[in-house]
């Protein structure tokens, strides 16, 4: 019976994919291929890619912070006496003039050192950031690709639910025929036909919507036709919270992300520290030269000239002043990102016993809903039997029907529910999520 549900889910699809006669191919999409093309797709992912390479090109460059500044220029210029002098026996050479100049300052602060670890930092934090968001794609892609199986499947099942709808009505003409059945025994079957046959339509239409979607999210035409290669294989998971968290708490990304909150405030802490309390050098050298005010036949002339000055800063030191008070608020900014990572610690590891919980009580779930299947499918082929030796009513057997059918919808729901569970568990421990999911044809 369920290799009949899975051919009926196949051959629904195959038709939905492609109308007859259609020439273009159809492109095989496995759980793998649905997620690379995702990742190579996401806008999100290609301009977290972007930031990621601007920061490791600052992290690579540390020098850059202790580079001096630069600057170089020239002019040139007229000048002439307008209500005095003898402005008519000046020649153009000797109202212009040029000079040309150089100049490079540096500023050593001993706060630099901390500069450059908080931009590496950055770099790190942004890593972190982009691995993360990859991450997410892939588990957002992966419960997809489920959901449309899911559907995929009950497609099949409710194929197979019209196709028992008809054989009942055909009997039911046969025995109209034969003045067996009455007229509403046969306007029931019928109203059971087209009961199931618009089930079918309304899931397919919420499928070819939902595939759509999916399509445009890899990056394809929602109009492609595709064959989704793949199926539900779930398998229980005995997994225990208390050892989840102790081995895997540490490495979640926000988790992370707060530990190194606490990292960049204490480099914003020592940077601010030492800028407001500690003597910064500046360096002064500048060249430059021209024809001075005599005219442009002047000899050229240059001059050199080179400081160097110490600043000692003095309010950071008075308690009360701005500068002070910035230092204070510095400081502050420590124990805050570290309560944060108390509180985050804490409700990350209530969301992995939450999630631990929901796991066992979903398999729990999830096994009778297979009972129940079970009950259902049996109960239906004693109707049937009944039914054919003229014991049943029709309207039970089409009651029976629509249970086995209710079951089976109600066992998809449940495979998938542990499967959507699975994976957010995976992503609650920021593990490999493909050690948890049995992937058949990926």
């Amino acid at each position: 019976m369920r290799f009949l549900v899975k051919l009926l889910c196949v051959l629904v699809v195959y038709c939905i994919a492609v109308p007859l006669g259609a020439e273009e191919s159809v492109l095989t999409l496995t759980l793998d291929d649905a997620i690379e093309r995702t990742l190579e797709y996401s806008i999100t992912l290609q301009q977290n890619r972007i930031s990621l390479e601007n920061k490791e090109y600052a992290s690579d460059r540390l020098w850059a912070e202790i580079f001096p500044t630069i600057s170089t220029g020239a002019s040139i210029s007229y000048g002439s006496t307008l209500f005095t002098g003898n402005a008519a026996s000046q020649s153009l050479e000797q109202n212009l003039s040029y000079s040309t100049s150089v100049n490079l300052n540096l500023t050593l602060q001993a706060g630099i050192p901390y500069r450059m670890k908080l931009l590496d930092l950055a770099y790190r934090q942004q890593l972190l950031s982009y691995e993360d968001a990859r991450r997410l794609l892939e588990i957002a892609a992966a419960q997809d690709f489920y959901a449309l199986i899911a559907e995929r499947e009950n497609l099949g099942q409710l194929a197979e639910t019209l196709s028992l709808a008809e054989r009942q009505l055909e009997r039911q003409r046969i025995g109209r025929d034969n003045g067996l059945v009455s007229e509403t025994t046969l306007l029931q079957s019928q109203l059971g036909v087209q009961t199931a046959r618009y089930d079918l339509s309304s899931a397919q239409a919420t499928y070819s919507n939902n595939l759509g979607t999916f399509l445009s999210s890899l990056g394809l035409s929602p109009e492609t036709p595709v064959n989704l290669v793949g199926e539900f294989d779930v398998r229980q998971l005995e997994l225990d919270a208390e050892e989840l968290i102790r081995d895997y708490l540490p490495k979640r990304p926000d988790i992370q992300q707060r530990r190194q909150a606490i990292e960049e405030s204490e480099l914003n802490y020592r940077q601010s520290l030492l800028n407001a309390r500690a003597p910064s050098v500046s360096f002064s050298f500048g060249w430059s030269g021209g024809s001075g005010n005599g005219g442009i036949t002047v000899p050229f002339s240059d001059s050199v000239r080179g400081s160097i000055s110490l600043s000692i800063p003095i309010n950071s030191w008075i308690p009360g002043t701005t500068a002070s008070q910035a230092l204070r608020t510095a400081e502050s900014a420590i124990e805050n990102a570290r309560l944060s990572l108390k509180s985050t610690e804490d409700q990350a590891a209530g969301q992995i016993r939450s999630l631990a919980a929901n796991l066992r009580n979903s398999w729990e779930s999830l096994e009778i809903a297979r009972l129940r299947v079970e009950v259902a499918q049996r109960s239906y082929e004693l109707t049937e039997r009944g039914f054919l030796n003229g014991v049943v009513e029709s309207l039970t057997l089409e009651t029976s029907r629509n249970n086995l059918a209710a079951a089976r919808y109600q066992l998809l729901r449940s495979e998938f529910s542990y499967q959507k569970l699975v994976l957010d568990l995976a992503q609650a421990i920021n593990a490999d999520w493909r050690q948890f999911i049995s992937r058949s044809g990926s």
